[in-house]
């Protein structure tokens, strides 16, 4: 029988936001709303589908392994240099390029309970040590007693900002005070997958204003530009960090065509400047039909907010219920959260019959 590390044998698959107990058709699953998965209900960026089909016949050929075509135009876009930026397929292959080059078994993986999944199982394939620290009472990252927890092992702080599953964020006071406490050979992997929403808020902490030997910051394409299908993410640091992420990442990663349909995204400021008015109207409306049925929930911060129930029954009933009416959202004991709900903001229409089932069903 072959033998696998005690690490990998505990290491459980992972089920996506629209994984479903009910065994549905491909048809059935079409006609659901999925309000599960924090995607941009927009669909993808025109300009974005306009670029792979003008590039769809050069799919026999390598892409390049730097993609210096994508970088130089995140680097333009985000006013740094292509040296300090590296492309991957989503953030996820990010964080594992990085526990990978950063860190070895035995180290100490430093975050917070109920944050992105992807952190602890990255930190499980390299038999690395997690240690996790509970949210605030108002379900945020507690950066004061993260630092606290700091120890000889520690070699990697992972911090998500805005969080997922909760959907709120620290302050940029919060965090100035809290790298103030860590020390230079610790790294700081600052996730912001859903910075673009977050930065409409003056407290937010632009990750990219910190320019630190010690921080990493990890950004995406999925969600902004309707590109999750894509799967393009991009990690901006100093240079010689960078240069140690390309040494174990994947070569020909993102393919061609996410690179170019990502190139042709940034671009599409009609497109971005449609997706935040969007999440405006709607998060607004899943707030206040929320909060109208006296339903606890989080200060969002991203296009999403999480419910939360007297009991983890309570919290599968109503996922059940909007499943029973068209609607995906997602039950959270995976995160830790069994009487937490999380439900992403679709189109203004969308959202607005996801509240009229949550009126009938609560």
């Amino acid at each position: 029988m072959i033998k696998v590390p005690s690490y990998i044998e505990t290491l459980k698959p992972y089920k996506s936001g629209n994984k479903l107990d009910k065994k549905l058709s491909q048809e059935e699953f079409k006609k659901l709303i999925n309000l599960a998965s924090n995607e941009n209900p927009l669909g993808p960026s025109p300009l974005a589908v306009e670029a792979i089909q003008n590039h769809q016949m050069n799919l026999n050929k390598y892409p390049d392994p730097s993609a210096p075509d994508l970088v130089e135009a995140l680097a333009k876009d985000t006013n740094r240099k292509p040296e300090e930026i590296v492309t991957g397929h989503g953030s996820d292959s990010l964080i594992q390029y990085i526990f990978n080059a950063f860190a070895e078994k035995g180290d100490e993986i430093l975050t917070a309970d109920a944050t992105f999944i992807g952190t602890y199982v990255n930190a499980n394939k390299f038999g690395l040590t997690t240690k996790k620290l509970p949210l605030t009472s108002d379900y945020r990252f507690d950066l004061p007693n993260i630092a606290k927890a700091i120890s000889d092992k520690t070699k990697i702080i992972y911090l998500a900002n805005p969080n997922n599953p909760t959907g709120t964020m620290f302050t940029k006071k919060e965090f100035d005070d809290f790298i103030k406490l860590v020390p230079n050979n610790i790294l700081i992997v600052l996730d912001e997958a859903y910075w673009i929403y977050a930065e409409q808020n003056e407290e937010y902490p632009n990750g990219l204003s910190y320019d630190l030997p010690n921080i990493i910051v990890l950004r995406t394409m999925s969600k902004s530009y309707g590109l999750a299908g894509l799967r393009i993410g991009y990690a901006i640091a100093r240079e010689e960090l960078i240069n140690y992420i390309y040494r174990v990442k994947l070569p020909f990663e993102p393919h061609s065509l996410a690179q170019i349909a990502a190139i042709a995204a940034l671009n599409d400021k009609e497109y971005l400047s449609d997706t935040l008015e969007t999440n405006l109207q709607s998060i607004l409306t899943l707030c206040d039909g929320i909060d109208k049925l006296n339903i606890e929930r989080t200060v969002p911060a991203a296009n999403f907010t999480m419910m939360i129930f007297e009991n983890e029954a309570k919290a599968k009933s109503i996922v059940d219920g909007f499943l029973d009416n068209g609607i995906i959202t997602r039950h959270l004991p995976m995160f830790g959260l069994p009487n937490a709900v999380r439900i992403s903001t679709g189109t203004v229409p969308e959202t607005e019959k996801a509240m009229s089932i949550l009126k009938k069903i609560y």
